[in-house]
């Protein structure tokens, strides 16, 4: 009797154990880089860099920024997934909470590198992905944000029937809103006053302001006191002024490439000052485009990064 007792004990922690395995393990995150075939379908989480984002209807879990799944059995290449920078926050779905916007670069181990935008929706704390839209091929991704319920994305791409080898030159916006019941990104028009056309805007129409240079190292360099940066466009010539000296010279545009000339500049020493760094970045610079929210975007040599102005 008592080694009857002591099977069917067995038995039911057997049964016990094989019910927990298999109903309660949705949540469980694997470490970066981890085969996605060893995670759970569905992450939910606190931060927009460990969820789940749909591409051409697939799921994919990030975690830490990165998923990668198996090609074919016993393959080595991979379908990688990753995060391109950092995403930016801000409130889309009118909530009063913190949505964020990122791009996802796709990878199959081939030459081909895909770009495609995501939002993640702030749902009481827990973030999560909506579907994708594709950006394209080998594009240069530049600036996005958030604001007035909407994301915008800033973006370049090659012109029609250039070949990969051509750095991308032609700039792009999109604006996205999210339908919330099915997670499923919108593209809007956006036409209001005070919309900038960027068709209409020139290199000499205002005075343009340094915001930031971006890396597509994931690094950042913003200048240390704001409004001190600034560039004035005359019909061949340009003036800049630093947070040292003044400087001042030629440049030469040809479609949207850009060069600056050798410059001149006045001779005062400042410690601490940015001002070689801003020069460094102005001889680095190949072309430039505008938003429609009224920004100059220098895009710099061997697509190392862009600088924003406004």
């Amino acid at each position: 009797m008592k080694h009857t007792i002591t099977l069917i004990v067995i038995a039911l922690l057997l049964f016990v154990g094989w019910w927990y395995i298999a109903f309660q393990r949705e949540g469980v995150t694997v470490p970066n880089g981890a085969d996605e075939a060893e995670q759970i379908d569905v992450i939910e989480a606190t931060d927009p860099l460990n969820t789940t984002y749909d591409i051409d209807g697939e799921a994919f879990a990030l975690v830490d920024g990165l998923v990668q799944k198996s090609i074919a059995p016993d393959s080595a290449s991979k379908n990688t997934v990753r995060t391109f920078g950092e995403p930016a926050y801000g409130d889309i779905d009118g909530d009063g909470d913190d949505d964020a916007v990122l791009i996802l670069v796709q990878d199959f181990g081939g030459s081909g590198t895909f770009y495609y935008v995501a939002v993640a929706v702030n749902d009481n704390g827990i973030y999560k992905g909506t579907d994708t839209i594709l950006l394209g091929d080998r594009i240069s991704p530049q600036n996005y944000s958030i604001f007035d319920g909407r994301a915008e994305v800033n973006y370049v791409v090659r012109q029609d029937g250039e070949d990969f080898s051509v750095p991308p030159s032609e700039g792009k916006t999109l604006h996205l809103q999210v339908h919330e019941p099915d997670l499923h990104l919108i593209e809007v028009e956006v036409d209001f006053p005070g919309e900038s056309n960027p068709e209409l805007m020139t290199l000499s129409m205002k005075e343009w302001t340094w915001v930031k240079t971006t890396y597509n190292n994931d690094t950042e360099l913003a200048p240390n006191q704001t409004d001190t940066f600034k560039l004035n466009f005359s019909e061949d010539t340009v003036a800049i002024s630093t947070d040292c000296n003044s400087l001042s010279g030629n440049y030469t545009v040809e479609g949207n490439q850009i060069t600056f000339g050798p410059m001149m500049s006045t001779r005062m020493f400042c410690e601490g000052s940015q001002e070689q760094e801003f020069a460094g970045m102005l001889m680095q610079v190949q072309s430039f485009f505008f938003t429609s929210k009224g920004e100059l975007i220098f895009d710099l040599k061997f697509d190392s990064g862009s600088v924003v102005f406004r």
